[in-house]
């Protein structure tokens, strides 16, 4: 599709008033959370000389993230994004500059540990945004599906620049540039975002009158999509750490960021065309459909893998296996959506986002063993065993996600006969 057409396509999304304006500061925030995994090794890496402190210092990080992301979303749904992304976002900028200032005076290397574990009030601004577009197009099925595409596209666009943003400003102004620039983005995203009160979701009734809920995890559907996003994380993470060390065993280690972005690319136009596709199969056989393309194409780079092949192969079955992850992902956002009421949206985002970040980080540290004991390529075994691992948890739980796919169905026999 030429790309006047795909913009155009995309173009009704942005009829709302105020739908530009929170999703240019969404970006801005979601760019700066790309940022600081690169960013926080750089620095610790060339000011102690460390890459296993930079390595377990991202680590505290990741841990407290993945259980603050679903606090905060809670806090979300029971007061209102506005009411709870300005503290949070202004809070979360103290500890990170409290870790530059460590770094700079040579504090001990437990208050590297301290600061960054407490970073983990980050406000969760793609999540917002996708209960953003879920309330402006809460009546039109098909504009929410475009909105959850265009947001995993964008979600992938940032992951590929931010990465490179941040070596850039690291490697040429300062090593502490690149967590500087990060926090505040950050900051100025998540402020930007809250002051866009207009497309802000209304509170539930009784919402903040202190009635319990209880977890979302309680509904089944979500513990199979939290198992099937953790999987899905692992994919994520072994294979960033795989084809950093392949492409160093083929003495072009500098080309592994180039690969990796390759991935992001192959997901982000996946997922731009996936949107313009009408679904016309129930959420749930869409998932598994996605599931089942993810796990055939990440044969692909543990065939090259274990082939030996050059870096342009590698980066074209890289490319091949990127355009699975989108739709996946998409079409989970989705039925996370229709399977929980809205005044759990925020939380139950937070959670699946939580089971990503959580199956990254073993991803990665699995991936780093089979790394250094085993030939170069061995370890593209684990991102395609974590795809199909992430398909047997989706066909083993498919019937607890079909209730996703009636409620859908009962949304089109209502919109059909108004």
């Amino acid at each position: 599709m030429p790309p006047r057409a795909l913009l155009a396509s995309y173009r009704r999304l942005f009829a709302a008033p105020g739908a530009t304006a929170f999703t240019l500061a969404g970006l801005l925030g979601r760019l700066a959370l790309s940022m600081n995994g690169v960013s926080l090794v750089v620095l610790l890496a060339e000011r102690r000389g460390s890459y296993a402190l930079a390595g377990t210092v991202s680590a505290a990080g990741l841990v407290t993230g993945a259980l603050g992301m679903p606090l905060l979303g809670r806090l979300v749904d029971r007061y209102g994004q506005s009411r709870v992304a300005v503290p949070a976002a202004l809070y979360n900028a103290v500890p990170l500059f409290a870790l530059l200032l460590c770094v700079r005076l040579g504090a001990p290397d437990w208050t590297l540990y301290a600061c960054w574990a407490a970073c983990a009030a980050a406000p969760n601004l793609g999540g917002m945004a996708r209960a953003r577009w879920a309330h402006l197009y809460r009546d039109d099925q098909a504009a929410r599906h475009l909105a959850n595409s265009f947001e995993q596209a964008m979600d992938e666009l940032c992951f590929m620049a931010g990465p490179v943003l941040a070596m850039l400003l690291c490697t040429t102004l300062a090593p502490e540039a690149g967590l500087l620039a990060s926090g505040t983005l950050g900051t100025t995203g998540a402020l930007l975002f809250a002051a866009q009160r207009r497309t802000e979701p209304p509170l539930p009734v009784g919402a903040s009158a202190g009635q319990r809920h209880g977890s979302p995890l309680r509904v089944p559907g979500l513990r199979v999509l939290v198992l099937t996003f953790l999987a899905t994380g692992t994919v994520f993470g072994a294979t960033e750490i795989t084809t950093v060390a392949y492409a160093d065993s083929l003495g072009h280690k500098a080309a592994a960021g180039a690969l990796l972005a390759l991935v992001a690319a192959g997901s982000c136009v996946a997922g731009l065309v996936f949107g313009l596709l009408t679904p016309r199969r129930a959420p749930v056989v869409r998932f598994l459909v996605g599931a089942a393309a993810m796990a055939g194409v990440l044969l692909l780079p543990l065939a090259a893998g274990l082939g030996g092949a050059g870096l342009a192969v590698l980066g074209v079955v890289l490319f091949a296996a990127g355009t699975a992850t989108a739709p996946t992902m998409v079409t989970g956002m989705t039925l996370i959506q229709e399977l929980l009421p809205q005044r759990q949206f925020n939380e139950g985002m937070a959670v699946a986002v939580s089971g990503i970040v959580v199956g990254i980080s073993a991803g990665a540290a699995l991936a780093g063993t089979v790394a250094e004991h085993a030939a170069p390529g061995t370890g593209y075994v684990l991102p395609a065993g974590a795809a199909a691992l992430a398909l047997l948890i989706a066909l083993a739980g498919r019937r607890h996600l079909r209730a996703a796919g009636a409620r859908e169905n009962a949304e089109r026999v209502v919109s059909a006969s108004v």
